[in-house]
């Protein structure tokens, strides 16, 4: 698999089946994905990556801390306009869709929401630490990184979802995986195998066009 095949398989996977990943496997992946570009070589990730009990002690972690507000890296910005608002509503839609949601299930929409903090299900959960005091250059490294893992997670038959969700507990985490003062989760990660046969990993979320974002000049 070369890596356009990579990028047009790679999708938001919300099922995935109980089998674990071997750890050589989830390590190479983690420290491939640490050859990614940073802009002077700061490589500002540190990455805590959980499976069996250490997962499930974060998971019942989020189960049982208040969340703590995300104010200070808010995973959408206030207020948001068009056409953004329009593709976050439709992202959303097609997912409860494909759940068979309806909107005024607000019970069954909420419980969705919280299977965030159990990775979905996933063996094993990644999350991804950095410093507070970072900028936004070292935030885009941050996307890199990210992006070269889910790459490489697809390429060795591995699925993923990357979780703003984490950072609701960001201050609980770091306190428990005992991170230096100031370091705090960026965002996580569910790695495992998708569950092929699971309703919401059936659909896919629309791209724009690309004359809506992009423009070749001077060609």
């Amino acid at each position: 698999m070369d890596v356009a095949q990579a990028l047009l398989k790679r999708q938001s996977v919300r099922a995935f089946l109980p089998q674990v990943p071997p750890a050589d496997l989830v390590r190479k992946l983690i420290e491939d994905a640490g050859l990614s570009a940073s802009g002077g070589n700061m490589q500002p990730w540190r990455v805590v990556a959980l499976a069996g009990e250490p997962l499930a002690e974060v998971v019942a972690l989020a189960a049982h801390t208040p969340p703590e507000g995300d104010e200070h890296n808010p995973s959408y910005p206030p207020n948001l306009w068009e056409p953004y608002r329009s593709r976050r509503f439709a992202n959303g839609e097609d997912l409860y869709r494909s759940l068979d949601i309806p909107r005024d299930n607000k019970v069954a929409r909420l419980e969705q929401l919280a299977k965030n903090g159990q990775f979905f299900g996933a063996p094993v959960g990644l999350l991804v630490y950095t410093e507070e005091r970072m900028n936004r250059a070292q935030w885009l490294d941050l996307g890199i990184y990210l992006q070269s893992l889910m790459l490489l997670a697809v390429e060795n038959g591995l699925a993923t979802c990357a979780q703003g969700y984490w950072r609701r507990h960001a201050l609980a985490l770091a306190r428990h995986h005992q991170m230096p003062e100031g370091y705090h989760v960026a965002v996580g990660l569910a790695l495992g195998y998708a569950d092929e046969s699971a309703s919401i990993n059936q659909w896919r979320a629309t791209r724009a066009p690309f004359g809506e974002w992009a423009q070749l000049r001077g060609f």
